[in-house]
């Protein structure tokens, strides 16, 4: 028998930074994000040998370990430990022996939530092979807590329901790391529409997001003016986007994008560069009408809004540049399990 799962990256479409705390918690957040079509992956082969095997295969790491209660957290392949760590102090009580297989489709550091994926990828896997009973507000929450609380990462809340849940979805964050996940109806012309004029760019680079966020997260607990009230438009940015959309006025797109990477900027340093810089001035002078960077910034992917079929001239124009344009699609469905 052996158990696999996939979970969805997300693109974050306006408000991401909203949903970190101390910001969340004082403020609260919003955030409007959407899957794509490119997945992290878990694998488990249950065994009785009384070891574990982690295989994170994209990225080339194996370990074998003895079967025990607690993995050492060292910094090798800590995602899969942390997991496991928290599965077995809940709810097992006693070691598994069992070999996980891990892929993710975008490397680290991409700004597409992999590495929170990848948490709930694996934890979904973990719920089917060992019947938990967990609901997919359970599921998010409790991949939230192995990563940003037992493992210390920093980072926001966003990705774990994102990959959970799947599709559109305009998401509130409150005090007390409540999460509130609004499902987006949008009529499929609208959607194959954002999808056509949405240019995805990967810049050949990667960054620690946890620099970034750990900078954000100081502004706003020194009560930096200008962080904290590019945060709230922000957080205006994603009810303008979910506005935008749900009504069909795509025009607008651009737009609200524009206005929420000025604000982005202003949040930490260390979001944008030269490099940065160029590749965005380059799509707006071949024809896009606003973009962002993905994820929490520095490095990664960046999309395009691009109306018309000025997709084609700003792709041609940006791979010139070094990086090179990935194909999507939008996908509405979520954390997915299966045995076989």
């Amino acid at each position: 028998m052996i158990i696999r799962s996939k979970a969805p990256l997300r693109i974050g479409l306006a408000g991401g930074g909203t949903d970190v705390a101390p910001y969340s918690d004082m403020y609260g957040g919003a955030i409007l994000n959407a899957t794509i079509n490119l997945y992290a992956s878990a694998t488990i082969e249950p065994a009785d040998d009384g070891k574990i095997v982690i295989d994170a295969v994209d990225r080339n790491e194996k370990l074998v370990l003895d079967a025990d209660k607690e993995l050492a957290i060292d910094g090798k392949l800590d995602l899969a430990k942390g997991i496991y760590n928290r599965l077995v102090k809940d709810f097992v009580g006693k070691p598994l022996s069992f070999k996980l297989t891990t892929y993710v489709d975008a490397p680290p550091g991409s700004g597409l939530g992999s590495s929170s994926t990848l948490v709930v990828a694996i934890l979904g896997a973990f719920v089917e092979w060992l019947q938990l009973p967990l609901g997919e507000y359970d599921i998010a929450r409790l991949a939230w807590e192995i990563e940003r609380v037992d493992l210390q990462m920093a980072g926001g809340k966003q990705d774990q329901y994102a990959a959970t849940f799947g599709g559109v979805n305009f998401m509130e964050f409150y005090d007390g790391n409540k999460v509130i996940v609004n499902p987006l109806r949008i009529r499929t012309d609208v959607l194959n529409e954002l999808s056509y004029n949405m240019v995805l760019y990967y810049t050949q680079t990667s960054r620690y997001s946890s620099d970034i966020i750990e900078t954000q997260m100081k502004n706003v607990t020194s009560k930096k003016e200008s962080s904290i009230q590019a945060t709230h438009n922000l957080k205006k940015q994603a009810v303008m986007m979910k506005e935008s959309i749900l009504k069909g006025e795509l025009h607008e797109i651009g737009t609200i994008l524009n206005f929420g990477w000025e604000n982005k900027k202003k949040m930490a340093s260390g979001i944008t560069n030269p490099d940065i810089d160029n590749y965005y001035t380059t799509a707006i002078q071949s024809g896009a009408t606003g973009g962002k960077i993905s994820g929490a910034g520095g490095g990664g992917f960046m999309f395009f809004y691009c109306p018309g079929n000025t997709r084609f001239a700003v792709k041609t124009a940006l791979e010139k540049l070094g990086g090179y344009v990935l194909p999507f699609e939008f996908t509405k469905k979520g954390l997915t399990t299966w045995r076989f």
